[in-house]
């Protein structure tokens, strides 16, 4: 097994808040960064040692690209496949690699692989067709979610129907060649779990936490979530089973439902950081992007032990300007910390940053959470 030292050259594909929150990790470990995003001066490339100007599915790019670091990884899951895999075919460290992107960025592939490791899942339907769709209406019922099998994140390709009128606007709506129906979960929280693999194989289990999303983007987490040992050692096995059958190295994330009586669902699987686990950067000994970074390295993880309750909350755009203010009042409270991502543009729900809170329990911590993220604003410059 090869070990990428420090002063090598790491690159991310994708230039986005993941990407800059990895890249703040390598270069505080003393590795350079190489990013490639289709925006000029993208919030990774601001951090970087230089960008590359491209598309995700330009594999001339890629491949010079990938020529000039030494190793590479994507900091989220909407790339092109062909690129990643080019870029294994140049022997090139690429991790995690194209197998597991080919699961996780396909909805139905990725419920099919949940279920072949005997982990369960909601119910759900393949739909192509409008035969397809209305066999699924009359198998599955409603409420149900359609999604999209391809592209979604942060609640876009998805939409939660109710009636045949809701399902035929949605699936008309989304015009995919591949969507898929599920039913609908009366979930009684939504969990995640953030877990990191070595390329020796060992993992790291961060803390089960739980979320809580306002139109479908994630609003808050805290950590570790009130839930029973039994139900956090639970979604600790679910994590290693996943981590284990995807054969990945790097960081993920398992996105769970917790229904009444403990027993957990899988919805999705990020492989790679999740917004989720951000807390982790001033909460645990080591975080999920550090250990991203020391898998994609070869380097032995760092432990996930939390130093204290945390509890994130996102900062989104208002669209009303976008110019920051109010951040010497938020950073009042010595607990709190500020991560704002460099987006020139505070448009309307868009991810702009996100505050963490230490407590004595994450109660605590979500309140201060909360109370610095209402002295935020955005206004024009």
């Amino acid at each position: 097994m090869k070990t990428i030292l420090p002063g090598a050259t790491i690159g991310i594909l994708g230039g986005g808040q993941l990407g800059r929150m990895l890249a703040l990790a390598a270069k505080r470990m003393g590795y350079k960064v190489l990013t490639l995003d289709p925006a000029p001066d993208s919030p990774c490339g601001q951090v970087a040692d230089d960008q590359v100007v491209a598309q995700y599915n330009d594999i001339k790019a890629a491949l010079e690209f990938a020529e000039r670091c030494d190793a590479v990884t994507y900091e989220f899951e909407n790339i092109s496949v062909q690129c990643v895999e080019a870029i294994e075919h140049t022997k090139k460290i690429m991790r995690p690699g194209s197998d597991v992107l080919r699961v996780t960025q396909d909805r139905l592939s990725e419920k099919q692989f949940v279920r072949r490791l005997g982990i369960g899942t909601t119910e759900f339907e393949r739909v192509v067709t409008g035969t397809d769709l209305e066999a699924a209406m009359k198998s599955l019922g409603f409420p149900a979610v359609l999604k999209t099998a391809r592209g979604g994140y942060d609640g876009k390709g998805q939409a939660v129907v109710r009636d045949r009128a809701q399902a035929m606007d949605a699936f008309h709506k989304f015009d995919a060649k591949t969507m898929i129906w599920e039913r609908f979960v009366p979930f009684a929280r939504e969990l995640s779990i953030v877990c990191a693999r070595g390329a020796d194989g060992k993992t790291a289990v961060y803390p089960v936490t739980e979320n809580s999303h306002e139109q479908n983007i994630l609003d808050t987490t805290i950590a570790p979530a009130k839930v029973s040992p039994k139900t956090a050692k639970d979604a600790a096995k679910i994590a290693e089973k996943i981590a284990k059958g995807l054969g990945i190295v790097g960081t993920f994330c398992v996105e769970l439902f917790e229904l009444k009586g403990g027993k957990l669902l899988v919805n999705e699987i990020a492989p790679r950081p999740h917004n989720s686990g951000h807390y982790t950067i001033d909460a645990c000994a080591c975080s999920q992007f550090e250990n991203q970074l020391r898998a994609v390295c070869g380097l032995p993880l760092g432990s996930p032990e939390m130093r204290s309750p945390a509890a994130m909350v996102n900062v989104l755009g208002e669209g009303k300007g976008d110019q920051l203010t109010g951040a010497e009042k938020a950073l009042s409270d010595e607990n709190v910390h500020l991560h704002i991502y460099g987006k020139p543009e505070a448009s309307a729900r868009r991810k702009m940053g996100h505050v963490t809170a230490l407590g004595a329990n994450p109660e605590a911590a979500l309140a201060a959470a909360k109370s610095a993220r209402k002295k935020l604003a955005w206004t024009k410059k």
